[in-house]
């Protein structure tokens, strides 16, 4: 059975910053593209960041651009969204998925995402 889990979402002040972890059981992150959503509170979900399965690329929509950066690392066998100058509206639910490939995070379907994770919720105060 594959699984993803997301962990770090907690809250914190708006500026602050926050790195969330997304790790797996039974797949192979050099098998598959992961990307970062969110979710708030009465909207849909929002594709943030994808990272190629060769983690050589990654792609950020407008939104997160220059704040969230997405990293592979192969030690610990996880993907981080590492999150700067964050702001009230960044309050939502992070997930990460796993796709074969990646796309402008603006065009990923939250619903079509091969393995989805439960998330974990990030609140931003101010």
């Amino acid at each position: 059975e594959v699984q993803l889990v997301e962990s770090g979402g907690t809250l914190v002040q708006a500026g602050g910053s926050l790195r969330l972890s997304c790790t797996a059981s039974g797949l192979a992150f050099g098998e598959y593209a992961i990307a970062w959503f969110r979710q708030a509170p009465e909207k849909e979900h929002e594709g943030l960041s994808c990272i190629s399965h060769s983690h050589d690329t990654t792609l950020y929509s407008d939104s997160v651009k220059g704040r969230f950066t997405t990293s592979y690392d192969s030690a610990g066998n996880t993907v981080y969204l590492q999150m700067n100058s964050l702001r009230v509206e960044d309050t939502a639910v992070y997930s990460c998925a796993a796709a074969p490939y990646c796309v402008d995070p603006g065009h990923l379907y939250y619903d079509g995402m091969n393995y989805r994770g439960k998330g974990t919720l990030v609140t931003v105060s101010s």
